[in-house]
């Protein structure tokens, strides 16, 4: 049986997105409390994904929302990576208040926000070792919230679409 690779490349980005929600989920958590939460997207899903996008860039004036939802229908899947709020406890007032209980409710903790980050180094990393194209995106991360694709108690959600092609999407994007 021949295998053709333009025909694999579904299965391999959904294969690879998978791995990297594996490296986003053993990525250090700060007090090792593990709030992260981490979903791949992709076919329908992502469209729906991408117009919520259109519709956030038209509602506030951000071109790069537009640009960005054109990147994610050109993409395979998109990895997506959040955290459930839960205040660590630490009264270190990075946040902005100088405890966690003074802390309103939707003001984030500064600890889960560099968890969030960390695991997104983790799983752009897990990328890289296998040599698609990705790219961290903010714009796409506020629309999985407003969807809730992470559930609706989490919040600083980021996505890292994900493509194998002959030119990366997120490259030359005008």
């Amino acid at each position: 049986m021949i295998y053709s690779e333009r025909d694999l490349r579904r299965a391999q980005a959904l294969d690879i997105a998978q791995k990297m929600c594996v490296a986003a989920r053993t990525a250090p958590k700060g007090k090792g409390v593990d709030v992260v939460e981490c979903a791949v997207v992709d076919g329908d899903t992502t469209e729906e994904l991408a117009c919520t996008m259109e519709a956030i860039g038209q509602e506030r004036g951000h071109q790069f929302f537009l640009r960005d939802a054109g990147c994610v229908r050109r993409s395979q899947c998109v990895v997506l990576v959040g955290a459930r709020a839960k205040a660590q406890g630490l009264n270190c007032a990075r946040c902005g208040f100088a405890t966690c209980r003074g802390k309103p409710a939707p003001v984030p903790c500064e600890v889960n926000a560099v968890d969030v980050g960390i695991a997104l180094g983790a799983a752009a990393a897990r990328a890289a070792d296998c040599r698609v194209d990705t790219r961290i995106m903010f714009s796409a991360g506020v629309a999985a919230e407003r969807l809730g694709y992470l559930g609706e108690d989490v919040g600083q959600v980021f996505a890292i679409p994900v493509s194998i092609s002959s030119k990366s999407p997120f490259f030359d994007r005008g």
